[in-house]
């Protein structure tokens, strides 16, 4: 085991516990840095973890440090801060961002990192953190042929498909693509229920009849567990950072120069609920927010069908 590099991740969260414990568990060496929940971080160091105090430590102590927060300007201040991973100066260090974050951010600071002689490749998550635990999430890699063939062996200790799109960059894209449909999905959901309910429909009924047609799909399914089920860890992914990754693929829209209707409608009904002070809440529960704005309250509109 001694010859597996060695690795540091940023961020065990509710994706990265999982995709950290992995890690640890496949023999590579680990030194985390976490933020304000310091559950995760003791867990891990209990399972053989090093902790590192700034970026900068982890970096000079890691061949390959993989990021998993929540925006870009999280990752920037990682990488460019006063002792972030740029001031490690780690000839060869390859990082591996793992963020729904912005591809525009992620070119400049891959930009950085090669004149420092450093690496940078994205690689976004598809899926739960049940399936982060379990070793079987998405990858969705963006990185030179060289870099890829270097992170895969490790990514794969947390990734049941690991797919290579092309350059650093290409999997960020992709992952926006991937949010905006399902962005899309879960406000065409909760305004369909809203929708149903006010023409006569028990939510109950509207997830019935189309979970069980052509129309129903995985994403379907625990959406409507938390919105109609209302089961608050079905579908574990909050309106705020919802709302970011929209915020990206309107920007990502306007960078191609292509006009986007979809998807500036949904960033702007993300950014009602989030005025409403909604931002911690689960997605499913979008559907709430718009059955406010209608004057109805969809729990109770479950109970009384119940």
């Amino acid at each position: 085991m001694a010859d597996l590099p060695r690795i540091g991740f940023f961020g065990p969260g509710l994706m990265g516990h999982g995709m950290a414990a992995n890690i640890l568990a496949a023999g590579h060496p680990l030194t985390v840095k976490g933020n304000r929940n310091r559950a995760p971080v003791e867990d891990l160091v209990a399972k053989g973890a090093q902790e590192g105090a700034t970026p900068r430590a982890v970096a000079e102590a890691s061949d390959i440090v993989f990021l998993c927060l929540s925006s870009s300007p999280q990752v920037e201040g990682v990488i460019r801060g006063e002792d972030g991973i740029l001031a490690a100066d780690r000839p060869g260090l390859i990082v591996v961002d793992c963020t729904t974050a912005n591809p525009v951010s992620t070119a400049a600071l891959a930009a950085e990192l090669a004149a420092a002689g450093m690496h940078m490749a994205d690689a976004p998550l598809g899926r739960t953190p049940k399936e982060a635990a379990a070793g079987t999430l998405d990858a969705m890699v963006g990185a030179s042929d060289e870099v890829f063939a270097r992170i895969r062996p490790v990514i794969a200790c947390w990734a049941g498909s690991v797919t290579h799109l092309g350059p650093t960059g290409s999997g960020h894209r992709m992952k926006l693509i991937m949010n905006f449909i399902s962005t899309g999905y879960s406000a065409l959901y909760s305004e369909a229920l809203v929708l149903g309910a006010r023409a006569g429909l028990a939510p109950q009924q509207v997830r019935e009849v189309i979970g069980g047609s052509r129309m129903g799909c995985g994403f379907f399914e625990t959406f409507m567990a938390g919105a109609v089920g209302r089961d608050e860890g079905a579908h574990r992914f909050t309106l705020a950072n919802a709302g970011k990754d929209i915020g990206y693929v309107c920007a990502m829209g306007q960078e191609a120069g292509i006009a986007n209707p979809m998807a500036a409608a949904v960033r702007n009904l993300y950014a009602q609920a989030l005025a409403t002070g909604a931002g911690e809440r689960f997605m499913p529960f979008l559907a709430d927010e718009i059955a406010r704005m209608n004057g109805l309250d969809l729990e109770a509109e479950v109970a009384g069908a119940g």
